[in-house]
């Protein structure tokens, strides 16, 4: 596979991944809309906050460092050895799932089992869905190593709409069930998420016309399984030194990443009142702030050494003291928009860090990535326009003075919304032109197979 080809399927994978989250963003709210009609906003509250808490934290510390790892190293490597390190995380994750949950259990308060019902068993099978999802690890590893995009979008997109539709009918004819019932559609989406990868991978290998098949390191799905030789060690320690390091750094990450909804779950503080509107633009900004980060970020963490790893995570540690004691401060100033400023505070920062390697990296290089994020004179123009036009159509508008006045606010933003899109079209031109040359070459390569 050429460069240009790895380019173009990376392009698309990328583009693939955006599309997909919008898809599960927009499911996920008329899902919500739907079951609030059947079930009690506090039920609704710990399944959002707390075991989707419980699961994520412990998905993201059993693999996060090992995807990182396992992806960063090169073509020539032992597939075994890093398979049987992929296979740890199986282990790893029983054991976060059974610490995370006597935690949840045992230390937070246990809401009342008259209004959310069957707690214990959601924590336990939220815990064990986490589990499921870790057995397809190696499955998943060996598809992105490969850049199978279609699978991706089919696995992650089926998942969820059968999730969705289970859960929908499940809240329709059994809404006594409480949490059981999210419990369970969780569970089911996990395993029919790992059930995509290894049932497409089992009829791939046993395809003898498929072309991929002949650059794949294993030519049976027993091959992908854990397995020991007495002539090699059981992992690459290089990679799993790698592993550890980054380990480290991923659990610091993980608390200043979610650090608000640790609070939320543990100090149960978050009160919305009055500043609703207030909080949701903080947090535009901070998802702007986390787009700008995950870009660099990914850059750095691809680049650097052990060493400078081992070297960030002490940064990280100043970062997570920081932004405790910053969340302390701004919540007492300013309410519940303060652990949203202080995740900002903190974005800010580790962008600040990552531009500074970014530049010392390619200090000695004639290529400017960083020239990338200067926008145009012309596009920063239709930002402030816009936002100033969007403030003075929401206070003449929006949001007490009729159905018609909304859709009139709902007009303004979205002319706002297609002029900067048109200018970005217009002045942005490289961008443009890469996604152009990336998304229509990688098709092109598609039709020549």
């Amino acid at each position: 596979m050429g460069s240009q080809e790895v380019l173009g399927q990376a392009a698309r994978l990328a583009s693939s991944g955006l599309l997909l989250q919008v898809l599960f963003r927009l499911i996920t709210f008329v899902l919500n809309a739907f079951i609030l009609r059947f079930l009690s906003k506090e039920i609704v509250g710990i399944v959002n906050v707390r075991l989707t808490l419980l699961y994520s934290t412990t998905i993201f510390l059993a693999r996060e460092a090992f995807r990182r790892a396992c992806l960063s190293g090169g073509t020539q490597r032992d597939w075994s050895q890093t398979l049987n390190l992929l296979w740890l995380t199986v282990p790893l994750g029983v054991f976060w799932s059974l610490l995370l949950g006597w935690v949840w259990l045992q230390l937070l308060e246990v809401p009342d089992p008259n209004v959310v019902p069957h707690y214990g068993t959601g924590v336990v099978l939220f815990g064990l869905s986490a589990v499921v999802e870790l057995l397809g690890e190696p499955f998943w590893f060996l598809a992105q190593a490969h850049m199978f995009v279609k699978l991706k979008v089919l696995a992650e997109s089926m998942s969820v709409i059968l999730k969705s539709v289970l859960t929908a009918l499940l809240v329709l004819w059994l809404p006594h069930w409480g949490l059981y019932i999210f419990s369970l559609a969780q569970l089911f989406y996990t395993a029919v998420l790992v059930l995509c990868y290894v049932i497409y991978l089992i009829k791939l290998l046993h395809s003898p016309e498929s072309t991929k098949q002949l650059t794949l390191p294993v030519s049976k799905i027993a091959q992908l399984l854990p397995s020991i030789s007495r002539s090699k060690a059981f992992v690459n320690w290089k990679e799993a030194k790698l592993t550890w390091s980054f380990f480290k750094q991923s659990f610091l990450k993980q608390i200043l990443t979610e650090g608000e909804r640790y609070v939320m779950t543990f100090l149960n503080v978050l009160n919305f009142g009055d500043q609703g509107p207030l909080l949701m633009r903080a947090y535009c900004l901070y998802v702007l702030l986390l787009a700008v980060n995950g870009v660099t970020e990914c850059f750095t963490f691809a680049a650097m050494s052990k060493e400078e790893v081992d070297r960030y995570n002490f940064t990280m540690l100043a970062l997570s003291s920081s932004f405790l004691v910053l969340s302390y401060l701004l919540t007492s100033w300013c309410g519940s928009v303060g652990f949203i400023l202080a995740n900002c505070f903190n974005m800010g920062i580790r962008i600040t860090q990552s531009l500074y390697f970014i530049h010392h990296y390619f200090q000695e290089s004639p290529h400017r990535p960083l020239a990338g994020l200067r926008l145009s004179p012309a596009l920063l123009g239709v930002f402030a326009l816009s936002g100033g036009i969007t403030s003075v159509s929401e206070a003449l508008l929006c949001c007490e003075k009729g159905w018609l006045a909304r859709l009139a606010h709902i007009a303004v933003g979205t002319i706002c919304l297609g002029v900067t899109l048109g200018t970005a079209f217009l002045t942005e031109t490289k961008l443009i032109h890469f996604l152009r040359t990336q998304l229509g070459g990688s098709r092109l390569s598609d039709k020549m197979r």
